[in-house]
C-alpha cells in the first residue's frame, strides 16, 4: 500500500522549515498564500532548496484570479519551470485551462515538456473545469503525477464524495491528492471518505508585524503575515496517524 503523505503549502523558507520540522512529508512552496498561492521568487526557491531536505514541488501560478493564461503568461510559467530545474526541485504544480473550462492540452502539454524529469501537479484549475471526467484523463495524458482538488467544492471535507470518484476513475494511474479546509480535526475523516493516501494543507497561522514605529495612517501596509505553523503540521500528522 503508498504510503502516506502529508504535502504542506509554504509560502517561506520559515514556513518550509516549520513544515519540515512538523513532519510533513512534502513541500509546496508558494508565496501570497492570501490569493490562493503564486510564484515564488527564485532567491526563495533557491533558498528552500538549500536548507530542506524535503522533496520541494513549486507552484507555478503567474498571477491571480483565472487558470485562462496569455501567450506572455505562459512564456513566463515556462520560464519559471526551468528555473525551477536548474535550482533541483523535485517537481512543479501548475494548470492552465481554455475559455470553454477544459484543460488546454497545447499550453500544459508545453510547461510538461519544460518540467522534464521534474514530477507534475496539476492544482486545483481542475476544480473549475465543465467535465471532471474528461479532465482527470486529459492530466493523466500530460502524465502528471496527481492532481490537487476539493471536488469541485469549498472544502475537500464538502467534495468528498467527487474526490472519491475521481480516485477510482484514476485507478492508480496518478494520485488524487484533497486539499482545502483539511485540519487536524477533519484530515482522517477526508481521508477515509475519499481512500485518498496524499493531503494537502497550509496549517497557516498569523503572526503580527514586530514593528515597534507605527505611523498614524499605516497605508494598509503594516500587518503581520500568514506563516506555516509547525505544531498545526504536527497536529495534522499524529491526526493522520494509523490506529
Amino acid at each position: 500500500m503508498a504510503a502516506r503523505v502529508l504535502e504542506v503549502a509554504a509560502n517561506s523558507l520559515d514556513s518550509a522549515l516549520a513544515a519540515q520540522s512538523g513532519g510533513a512529508g512534502r513541500i509546496e512552496l508558494c508565496t501570497a498564500l492570501e490569493l490562493g498561492g503564486l510564484t515564488p521568487s527564485h532567491g526563495e526557491i533557491a533558498l528552500v532548496r538549500e536548507h530542506v531536505r524535503l522533496p520541494l514541488y513549486v507552484l507555478i501560478r503567474p498571477r491571480a484570479g483565472d487558470f485562462l493564461y496569455s501567450g506572455h503568461e505562459r512564456a513566463t510559467m515556462r520560464r519559471d519551470i526551468e528555473a525551477c530545474a536548474a535550482l533541483g526541485c523535485d517537481g512543479v504544480v501548475f494548470g492552465v485551462l481554455d475559455a470553454d473550462g477544459d484543460v488546454d492540452m497545447d499550453s500544459c502539454s508545453e510547461l510538461a515538456a519544460a518540467a522534464g524529469r521534474m514530477g507534475i501537479t496539476f492544482h486545483r484549475a481542475f476544480d473549475l473545469v465543465r467535465d471532471p471526467a474528461r479532465a482527470l484523463e486529459d492530466i493523466i495524458a500530460l502524465r502528471a503525477e496527481r492532481v490537487l482538488t476539493s471536488g469541485g467544492a469549498r472544502s475537500a471535507l464538502e467534495g468528498a464524495e467527487r474526490i472519491r470518484e475521481c480516485v477510482a476513475q484514476a485507478n492508480g494511474r496518478l494520485v488524487v491528492m484533497p486539499g482545502a479546509g483539511v485540519t487536524p480535526g477533519n484530515i482522517a475523516r477526508i481521508a477515509t471518505l475519499t481512500g485518498a493516501r496524499e493531503l494537502h494543507a497550509s496549517a497557516k497561522r498569523a503572526h503580527a508585524s514586530g514593528m515597534t514605529h507605527l505611523p498614524a495612517d499605516t497605508l494598509d501596509m503594516a500587518g503581520g503575515e500568514w506563516r506555516t505553523d509547525e505544531e498545526q503540521v504536527r497536529a495534522l500528522v499524529q491526526a493522520w496517524a494509523p490506529a
